[in-house]
């Protein structure tokens, strides 16, 4: 118990020193971008850029391109999300049946997904799969994620399953539930406490990963970006701002996961 008491004595200040650290190294990169622009001699016109963002008028408010842009990724993300996991528990699900022909199936998807890059996987799907069945470029874009980030997904699935002892298989069994319900009721509300973590950084990858759908000419936020530079040369000014919104984005799910991680902890006994 006093042990506890210590630690939580020693958070404050530990968060202080992190806190002090981190806007130091903040303070020194932002030293040498000013210095490295100063020796460019560029002109920064950060008055302009607002717009970009959102406008007040008599209208009242108006969303600019760049939030226009988020939506578009956030709405790619939220959907591939759902259908990466669903992908990636399917494969995890199949890796551990006893079906040989299953088992090589989901060991392929994996091994193909993991090893060739994201972008050749987006065309493949955009120029040669979609004229096929007929799917759009957003669907296409959404399509060619759920499968990259759903590979990696499965991995991480396949582990937490695996980390459950098998005396709660042994135990599930013994009281009639057949494969369906121990994985149901037993063993993924257990491994889903393991799994968040790493399932937390391959959701900030995902939507890191995102960026490349602009590249089959949807307007996600890096597209706009692109287009706002081609129109005004304000290259420096709109880069800081679309990786300042994805850095926002991007330490949002970083703190709403480490709030899902402590509500979904085991406490400890003392």
């Amino acid at each position: 118990m006093s042990g506890s008491i210590h630690h939580r004595g020693l958070l404050p200040k530990a968060i202080i020193w992190d806190g002090l650290k981190f806007f130091a190294t903040a303070g020194a990169l932002l030293a040498v971008l000013l210095i490295g622009s100063s020796n460019l001699d560029y002109n920064w016109q950060w008055y302009r850029t607002s717009r970009y963002l959102f406008s007040l008028n008599e209208n009242g408010f108006s969303v600019g391109p760049l939030l226009k842009g988020l939506g578009v990724t956030l709405q790619i993300s939220a959907i591939s999300l759902v259908l990466a996991s669903l992908f990636g528990l399917i494969a995890a699900l199949l890796r551990l049946s006893n079906s040989f022909v299953a088992r090589a199936f989901a060991r392929g998807y994996v091994e193909l997904i993991r090893n060739t890059p994201l972008l050749v996987q987006i065309f493949f799907v955009y120029f040669v799969l979609s004229p096929v069945i007929g799917m759009d470029r957003f669907f296409s874009a959404v399509l060619a994620l759920s499968l990259f980030e759903g590979a990696y997904a499965s991995e991480i699935f396949r582990a937490g399953i695996v980390s459950i002892h098998k005396g709660q298989w042994e135990a599930a069994f013994s009281l009639g539930l057949n494969s369906f319900k121990a994985y149901r009721f037993i063993v993924l509300p257990q491994a889903i406490r393991r799994m968040l973590p790493p399932l937390a950084s391959q959701t900030i990858s995902l939507v890191k990963d995102s960026a490349l759908v602009s590249t089959i000419a949807i307007y996600d936020l890096t597209m706009k970006g692109q287009a706002i530079i081609a129109e005004t040369y304000l290259v420096f000014e709109i880069w800081f701002i679309v990786a300042a919104i994805y850095l926002t984005v991007t330490l949002t799910l970083s703190i709403l996961i480490n709030m899902m991680e402590k509500h979904l902890a085991v406490p400890t006994q003392t």
